[in-house]
């Protein structure tokens, strides 16, 4: 099955390039991006709701937000996009965002005030799993009537809780769930007041690049270009990114000139493009993040002395220096290199004797059976096995629970795992994008549905650690908030039941001729519109 996706995604390809037979490809068209990459995450294009990575990959190639980056000069920070420009009021809790000109949804509307305030009202009311992004700063279904106001077509005022550090705020922003939707074609396809949802599920009504045309789940996203885009043409007038989850057939498929870009490539693969004429590697430091947790309604797994175990039985090296050889370094806290108080400590190595003897002063020295939820990507699973077999050294008998992307998380988000292996990458480029999921619950319940939440959702509850981390967000001396978010991951690496393992280095495997495709360095995901051929 996975085989014959593969080849139905590639046979979409070959019919939009007008080709009767497969292997007829020699390249793609120069005005044509095709993509290899595992989609089968994907759940909804509404950003209000998408919360993947491959979901993110789209959004951000088909929704413009107020300000956001620009890809091919990350370092510079968040500038106008939507906004031309934004004002703080003198107490700090007030942002006047002034609208420019220019842009136009792919429906033919313009983009003003109005459709701003729909989409983060929207967003706030129908709290999905990313509206914590938006509701940290008091937002709430019932005030955003009076806390996110368009005043007119082109002025539009947000009004926070409290006082924060402006460059927090304007970050949050960023996220996928910062996307603005053309208001008017969006109710136009309310159900049931459902605010467009189901259809954003799978259409999209944005004013970016790019605009949704087809979209086969496990198979394939086709995007042509947005006719009213305001900003430069891009030379990609349309990018296809079809789901092949198979390394091998990846490289096999770049290699033949059936795709342009292959990014799922083994460290062996990889080895083998760079001995390919015609193909090139760019590695990129990414944010992302490889770690397993450990459900707290589990009583076995909420032992210290348990968790400190299974921290000491994982070979991070031996995983680094083999099947991830290249594409993973070990890390060992919340937040990603490169972010403002990185923790670079990495307490814990593959020591056995530490690792019984943890297990020996815990209430269950005899172990017991655990479940490992793996999403069925090969690394994933390779990492699972390896933690299998060391795990079992210890007397632990970890059975793999293998399923797609949207069935893992499915299970993480109803708190139904034992222990979660998988990946998470920052939202918005400032520290509380990761403090905030890893540090942070205060409310501990079920009726919570903090889905947003990875403390929530291994049922963790961390009044005081919660506190530490709102107290960081509201600094605004950068060297204090620096020591405090590296206290806070000190702290987070000793009690935590997360076992943070590895930060990726994305090895984009593509055709020589391809210039300035950029996944996004470690905070924002793929831009398609400034790829050249």
């Amino acid at each position: 099955m996975k085989q014959s996706r593969s080849l139905r995604a590639a046979a979409l390809v070959a019919a939009l390039m007008g080709s009767a037979a497969l292997p007829a490809m020699a390249e793609t068209p120069p005005n044509m991006l095709v993509i290899a990459n595992r989609i089968d995450d994907i759940k909804t294009f509404d950003p209000a709701e998408s919360f993947e990575f491959a979901g993110a990959d789209v959004s951000r190639n088909v929704y413009e937000k107020l300000v956001n980056f620009d890809p091919l000069d990350l370092d510079a920070g968040f500038g106008p996009e939507l906004a031309e420009s934004w004002e703080i009021s003198e107490d700090g809790t007030e942002i006047t965002f002034t609208m420019a000109e220019g842009h136009v949804f792919a429906s033919g509307n313009p983009v003003t005030a109005k459709d701003a305030e729909f989409s983060l009202r929207r967003a706030v009311i129908l709290n999905k799993t990313p509206s914590f992004i938006l509701t940290q700063f008091g937002f709430t279904p019932e005030n955003v009537e009076d806390t996110i106001v368009a005043t007119d077509d082109s002025t539009l005022v947000i009004k926070l809780d409290q006082k924060y550090a402006v460059s927090f705020v304007l970050n949050c922003l960023t996220a996928t769930i910062g996307g603005i939707v053309d208001m008017e074609t969006v109710m136009a396809n309310e159900v049931d007041g459902d605010m467009g949802a189901e259809w954003l599920r799978t259409n999209t009504a944005g004013s970016g690049p790019y605009k949704v045309v087809d979209w086969k789940p496990n198979e394939s996203v086709l995007m042509d270009l947005n006719p009213n885009y305001g900003g430069e043409k891009p030379a990609m007038e349309r990018v296809i990114v079809q789901h092949i989850q198979e390394s091998a057939t990846q490289r096999l498929q770049l290699e033949r000139g059936d795709i342009d870009i292959a990014r799922n490539l083994s460290p062996e693969d990889i080895a083998s493009v760079k001995e390919t004429d015609g193909l090139k590697v760019i590695d990129e430091l990414k944010g992302r993040l490889m770690y397993f947790s450990a459900n707290q309604k589990n009583e076995m797994l909420s032992d210290p002395k348990v968790l400190e175990a299974l921290k000491w039985a994982t070979d991070y090296e031996g995983m680094a220096g083999s099947f991830l050889n290249g594409q993973y370094t070990v890390h060992q806290a919340f937040l990603p290199l490169t972010f403002l108080g990185a923790l670079q400590d990495k307490p814990y190595s593959f020591d056995m004797d530490k690792a019984k003897a943890a297990l020996a002063e815990s209430g269950f020295p005899d172990c017991g059976p655990i479940k490992i939820s793996v999403r069925e990507a090969q690394e994933r699973i390779d990492i699972a096995q390896s933690l299998q077999n060391t795990w079992g050294q210890l007397g632990c008998e970890a059975e793999l629970i293998v399923g797609t992307g949207a069935q893992t998380l499915d299970r993480y988000r109803a708190r139904e795992h034992d222990i979660y292996l998988g990946a998470w990458g920052p939202d918005y480029p400032d520290p509380n994008t990761n403090a905030g999921t890893f540090a942070y619950n205060p409310d501990n319940s079920d009726e919570a549905g903090a889905t947003g939440l990875l403390a929530w959702r291994n049922a963790w509850g961390i009044p005081e650690m919660s506190e530490e981390t709102l107290a960081a967000v509201t600094e605004n001396d950068t060297d204090t908030r620096r020591e405090m978010y590296l206290a806070l991951q000190k702290e987070h690496q000793q009690v935590s039941p997360f076992g943070i393992m590895f930060q990726q280095i994305e090895q984009h495997a593509m055709q020589e001729n391809v210039q300035d495709f950029i996944s996004g360095g470690a905070t924002t995901a793929a831009s398609y519109w400034v790829v050249t051929k």
